[in-house]
Parts: C-alpha cells; sequence; structure tokens
C-alpha cells in the first residue's frame, strides 16, 4: 500500500473531564425539570463533581480498564460515563434532551434536515408543527426568507418534507385497504 493512504483506526473523541461533567449536570437540571427523585438527581450533580475532582482524565483511566475513583459513583452512572468516554455521545442524555422539546418540535425532527435549532425556529417564527406545514412553508417561499435560510435550504425541506408526506399518505392508504 502507498505511504499516506492505510486505513485510520477509528479514533473515540477526546472528552474532557469538564465536558463529562457537564453533561452529568445537564442531565440533573433536566430529571429535575422532570420532577425525578431527588436522590438520583443528587447522585448525577456528584457524579459531576467527583469527576472534575479527579487528578486524571476519566477517560485514561478508562482506557486502562480502571474504575473511576469517585464516591458513590454506581454501576448505572459508571455505565453511562464510560459511554460518553468511548462514543462521545450518551444515548440517555439525547433521550432525555428529546423528552424535554415541545411535541410539534419532536413532530418537525422527524423531516431530514431538521435538528432542535431548526425546529424551533420554524415554530417560534413560521408556526410550523407539522411536516404538513413545513412543505406549504416551502412551496410558499416562507423559508428563505427567514435569516440563515435561501432557496437551496428551503428546496431541501420541502423536498424533505414530501417524502414524509408521501410516507404518511402510503401508509394511511394500506391502512384503509387492510380494513
Amino acid at each position: 500500500m502507498l505511504p499516506g493512504l492505510e486505513l485510520e483506526h477509528e479514533k473515540a473523541p477526546v472528552v474532557t473531564n469538564r465536558q463529562i461533567a457537564e453533561v452529568l449536570s445537564s442531565i440533573a437540571s433536566m430529571l429535575e425539570n422532570q420532577n425525578s427523585n431527588p436522590y438520583r438527581i443528587q447522585a448525577y450533580r456528584n457524579a459531576a463533581r467527583g469527576i472534575l475532582d479527579l487528578n486524571e482524565p476519566a477517560a485514561d483511566i478508562l482506557a486502562r480498564g480502571e474504575e473511576l475513583s469517585v464516591p458513590g459513583l454506581g454501576q448505572r452512572l459508571r455505565t453511562r460515563i464510560k459511554e460518553l468516554v468511548e462514543t462521545g455521545t450518551l444515548t440517555f442524555y439525547n433521550d432525555l434532551f428529546m423528552q424535554s422539546l415541545p411535541p410539534e418540535v419532536r413532530r418537525l425532527m422527524a423531516v431530514e434536515h431538521v435538528g432542535p435549532r431548526t425546529a424551533i425556529r420554524l415554530h417560534e417564527e413560521l408556526n410550523i408543527d407539522t411536516p404538513e406545514k413545513l412543505w406549504w412553508a416551502a412551496h410558499n417561499h416562507r423559508i428563505r426568507n427567514l435569516p440563515g435560510f435561501g432557496p437551496r435550504s428551503e428546496l431541501r425541506l420541502q423536498e424533505a418534507a414530501a417524502r414524509i408526506r408521501k410516507n404518511s399518505s402510503n401508509t394511511t392508504s394500506s391502512l384503509d385497504g387492510a380494513a
């Protein structure tokens, strides 16, 4: 093989102790907003503080196969921290974040190219809360007038919303035929 064309092994993203602590603190805040068990909330806050108190990066400790020396850290939290360090993301955090969004924003996020920020903007600025309304707004060239959007992004959103509309009409018609 020619030099420089070797396959690179995918390295796990480097997650700092501060980033881990921020995620754990965010989880504690989201759990608090959901009126979750106060002991569970406190466990996440304590874990965040404990991670910040470590003398070396948690990623290095876990890479050696050692346990994190954080007092009161249960197995579930250890597993979640390990997932965050190894993958750079945490499924539990993402799920909690999605639950914290209003239903109309989550509906818009079903459309390809629409993330949380875009969905929130479209909902707040144009009162769009369904893929159907997104398609109509794009069809009537209302999206391109928003700062940060243009004709190309509007067309991309219209096409993505059209695919959702088509899929939902296919599902509806197949359900009608089954009755």
